[in-house]
């Protein structure tokens, strides 16, 4: 009997491990967990098309995650899609900085992709990159290839 007890004891302990380890690798994975407000700053960007970018999507420079998206609106009066990044203040980025949005993987998740330019001065908190590419859709992309041989 005292034997069944520490096997049930046992076994317990290796469930309640097992849902720690998944919940740790649930919070890395989703990025929850990093950038926290006081070492970041604030970037905006204007796209005409922000397709399926969400917020929490990568914000990457060379191919290395420095920050993630944390609100996207619309301007009222452009109709433009505007997205609100935090960036790791370790980053400077110069104020002629283009943003593009990509697709990454087999599963569509976007991201946005910075190109950094040449300018000495750099964006300040709650700036505006003006160079912008919006999000590529595959429907758009198909319905032109479409009508142009349609029209052959």
């Amino acid at each position: 009997m005292q034997n069944t007890k520490t096997l049930d004891t046992l076994v317990g302990l290796f469930v309640a491990s097992g849902i720690a380890a998944l919940f740790f690798m649930a919070m890395q994975i989703s990025n929850l967990s990093s950038l926290s407000d006081d070492t970041t700053y604030t970037v905006l960007a204007r796209f005409e098309n922000s397709g399926g970018l969400k917020v929490k999507s990568s914000v990457s420079l060379a191919g290395v995650n420095i920050g993630r998206v944390i609100n996207i609106s619309i301007d009222k009066e452009t109709f433009q899609s505007i997205v609100k990044m935090q960036i790791e203040s370790q980053y400077s980025l110069p104020d002629d900085t283009s943003a593009s949005i990509f697709t990454a993987g087999l599963l569509g998740e976007q991201y946005i992709s910075l190109e950094p330019g040449g300018s000495e001065d750099a964006i300040e908190p709650n700036g505006f990159i003006d160079i912008t590419q919006s999000a590529l859709v595959l429907e758009e992309i198909i319905g032109q290839f479409l009508v142009d041989k349609a029209s052959e």
